[in-house]
């Protein structure tokens, strides 16, 4: 099985930064995307920013010009700088993986960790 873990939320004042992290573990042939969603109450789960496996980023727009998404391949491991902090960026903020795993027959399969809290407030 693949293990996703998240690390790097907290409480931030605004204007400050926060480095998220994300890395998967398992029996991993290869990750498709890797990225960051978040998600507050009475909203739908919006996408903030991802990378491909060949290095293409989207970002929302929202955090566009204050945020980088970047990798490390050989650790299965994305990372997310969110710099210039709002309090609307105030959400929960889960990893996500497309993921092909070590066995023949097996599609890639979409993972999620189990989000970790960002709060912008002061």
């Amino acid at each position: 099985q693949v293990q996703i873990v998240e690390s790097g939320g907290g409480l931030v004042q605004p204007g400050g930064s926060l480095r998220l992290s994300c890395a998967a573990s398992g029996s991993i042939l290869n990750i498709h995307f890797m990225g960051w969603y978040r998600q507050v109450p009475g909203k739908q789960r919006e996408l903030v920013a991802q990378i491909s496996s060949d290095g293409f980023t989207t970002y929302a727009d929202s955090v566009k010009g204050r945020s980088t998404i970047s990798r490390d391949n050989a650790k299965n491991t994305v990372y997310l700088q969110l710099n210039s902090l709002k309090p609307e960026d105030t959400a929960v903020y889960y990893c996500y993986a497309m993921i092909r795993i070590a066995r023949a027959e097996v599609p890639p399969i979409d993972y999620w960790g189990q989000g970790t809290q960002v709060t912008v407030s002061s």
